[in-house]
């Protein structure tokens, strides 16, 4: 039987277990939030247990009570996340959880969504509730960093990806690039798009590579596919324009020259944007439920996109060869620096070995 003290540290295993659970359904949730949920009774057994599968679906607590039933009388639920309090496409949480009969809540985060931040535990308590706050705090919002981040600032989470030799070049002078990494960092690079909810291209990219963009079936749910271009120069025959895959918006500014759609395929979104800045576009994605985006663009997109703080973090695959060459492909244009001091110092986050060749995970 638990001992049902106040020490957060009784509560650590089973908020560890609903992590893991929530961390089930990762790149499939937005705009929802990752959120695992477990149901003890009233002498400590594990009688429920759930994880919300995406916007739309139950919540983590509501498939934790369903399966634990009335086993949940004075029980306890431990989740990730503080449960909402407000209707949306599911109705609140909150109502749910009292109506069982729990006689506590431990809850790993607060919502930093306004519609609930701290209103979901008043609702708890007011009903009666014992609500333990802040177990795993840390590990809760870590797993949900996206989603902080978007609610937080109105804009995805960006990640920018490259790979590159180990002198730096992300290809030939005759613009040669493939492959530069191995099978298995290729195959990493498909991973990390099955997390994110769309990938960024530029027009040169697409006429340079004519890339697919899909995380070759890794994901249910293929990636929204963004072209972002300013002047709509694009191939007529480019694989985005074939939706069947996977879903692309064709995104311009206001030199886009709109004649180019004409002799396209009604496939593609279209979204006119009022400038080039990178900002507006992920403003946009945002609204369309992005909290995590991936750019894999060239280097003016890519230093464009830095310089409009769009990239939270880099993802570089490094391969053991040499390509040399003073004019050679770099992965970012000039910023401009005039000192070292002045430029971007990355935070270390994680290196790892992917067949032949190092991923390098860092934080801006």
């Amino acid at each position: 039987m638990i001992d049902f003290s106040v020490d957060k540290k009784i509560w650590v295993p089973w908020m560890r277990r609903s992590i893991q659970l929530a961390l089930l359904a990762e790149g499939r949730t937005s705009p929802n939030p990752l959120v695992g949920a477990i149901v003890l009774d009233s002498i400590g057994r594990l009688v429920g247990e759930g994880y919300h599968t995406g916007a739309g679906n139950a919540h983590a607590e509501i498939e934790a009570l369903n399966q634990a039933g009335e086993k949940s009388i004075d029980g306890t639920i431990v989740v990730t996340l503080e449960p909402c309090c407000h209707q949306g496409l599911t109705p609140p949480c909150t109502e749910a959880i009292i109506k069982a009969g729990l006689k506590r809540v431990v809850i790993g985060m607060v919502d930093p969504d306004p519609r609930v931040s701290g209103n979901g535990i008043s609702r708890l308590k007011d009903s009666g509730l014992d609500v333990i706050e802040g177990v795993l705090k840390k590990e809760c919002e870590e797993i949900n960093r996206e989603f902080i981040f978007r609610v937080r600032n109105g804009r995805p989470w960006g990640i920018l990806k490259w790979a590159m030799s180990l002198d730096g070049r992300i290809g030939l002078l005759n613009g040669s690039s493939k492959w530069i990494t191995g099978v298995t960092a290729r195959d990493s690079v498909h991973q990390i798009r099955s997390r994110c909810d769309a990938v960024i291209v530029g027009g040169g990219t697409v006429r340079a590579d004519n890339p697919l963009l899909t995380s070759r079936g890794k994901s249910e749910i293929e990636p929204l596919r963004v072209v972002f271009s300013r002047t709509l120069d694009l191939p007529l025959s480019a694989k985005l324009w074939d939706t069947k895959i996977a879903k692309t918006l064709i995104a311009y500014g206001p030199e886009g020259d709109e004649a180019f759609f004409s002799d396209l395929p009604s496939g593609p979104e279209r979204l006119r944007l009022n400038s080039d800045d990178p900002s507006e576009l992920l403003i946009s994605l945002s609204e369309k439920g992005c909290n995590k985006i991936l750019w894999e663009c060239g280097p003016l997109l890519a230093t464009s996109a830095i310089e409009a703080e769009c990239v939270q973090e880099v993802a570089v695959f490094i391969a053991p060869k040499l390509l040399g060459g003073i004019s050679s492909m770099s992965p970012l244009n000039n910023f401009g620096f005039e000192s070292i001091n002045s430029t971007y110092k990355l935070q270390h986050s994680l290196l790892e070995r992917k067949g032949e060749d190092l991923c390098w995970s860092l934080l801006i």
